[in-house]
């Protein structure tokens, strides 16, 4: 018989506590400052397989190995005890850095060790990306749909908890069903996350994206483009077509938003009826799919 889980503390209860480990310590913070004064061998430090950040801009790693090699670690990393045991170490916060040590040839790092939850060990690693500005809209975006989807997360949740609003993390996890073609020009930096939104729910999608990058239009230019650019309208069950309207869409965007699957609603032409259609990838998004539905 598997043993209950303890329930699991609220998004919001005691963020702050978790992030006063994420920001610098200060000389009045003694607290904070004793618990610094320890340190790892590199080798027993091992990445999260859940972190957030999918990509580490190479200009900007290449400073930072710089720094560290003239100067050393400032602030230490954050870690946990790996589950597996073994005297290994799971990083909470502070990636960029232990890669960077490794670049510079470091065998040791600073370390805070802590007792994190998974769902902590996520929110602490989605709001040091954030707080630090430089997190791709994509993965940005991809660690709103883990919290949502693995820990039971609301959008209302995640805004309070990270200063954001509902319509923010919604916009946000809306990229995600941009087309792989769009999420990679967004992830290198070529299209801007607001290009990117003019496109959420768009069928020509791919092919807009490279004409405004192909142009180098503003992102009202963009939008310009993306309303020109009709989508191809739906067949009615009478035989005509029809096109969708913008509520229509703006619904199909949402629901898509919310179980991170392309979905397309057709109304019967006159009628109160029509069908939804939800669109899954692969067998593993489908038990999402089943998951979400049924409420587990």
């Amino acid at each position: 018989m598997s043993t209950p889980k303890p329930p699991t503390r609220g998004l919001g209860r005691g963020l702050s506590a978790l992030m006063s480990d994420v920001s610098t310590p200060t000389e009045t913070d003694k607290s904070v400052t004793n618990r610094t004064d320890q340190s790892l061998p590199t080798d027993q430090i091992y990445p999260n397989p859940e972190q957030p950040r999918r990509t580490f801009d190479d200009k900007a790693m290449d400073d930072l190995t710089a720094s560290i090699t003239e100067k050393g670690i400032i602030q230490p990393l954050i870690v946990r005890r790996k589950p597996s045991g073994n005297g290994t170490y799971e990083i909470v916060a502070g990636e960029r850095r232990w890669r960077a040590a490794q670049r510079a040839q470091l065998h040791q790092v600073p370390v805070i060790i802590r007792e994190f939850t998974d769902v902590e060990v996520l929110e602490v690693a989605i709001i040091e990306n954030i707080q630090r500005s430089d997190l791709s809209a994509i993965d940005e975006a991809a660690g709103y749909k883990q919290l949502m989807e693995k820990f039971g997360r609301t959008q209302e949740d995640m805004g309070k908890a990270l200063g954001k609003s509902r319509s923010h993390i919604a916009n946000s996890v809306r990229l995600l069903t941009l087309p792989a073609s769009v999420q990679s020009l967004l992830q290198n930096g070529r299209l801007s996350a607001g290009h990117a939104r003019t496109l959420v729910g768009h069928t020509d999608a791919d092919k807009i994206a490279t004409e405004i990058v192909k142009k180098g239009l503003s992102v009202r230019d963009a939008e310009k483009l993306a309303k020109t650019s009709k989508n191809p309208t739906k067949r009615a069950a009478s035989g005509k077509t029809v096109a969708k309207d913008a509520d229509t869409v703006q619904i199909e965007n949402d629901l898509s938003a919310h179980l991170g699957l392309k979905v397309n609603i057709a109304h019967a032409a006159g009628r109160e009826n029509g069908q939804v259609v939800l669109n899954y990838r692969d067998l593993e998004q489908l038990d999402d799919l089943l998951r979400v539905l049924s409420g587990n």
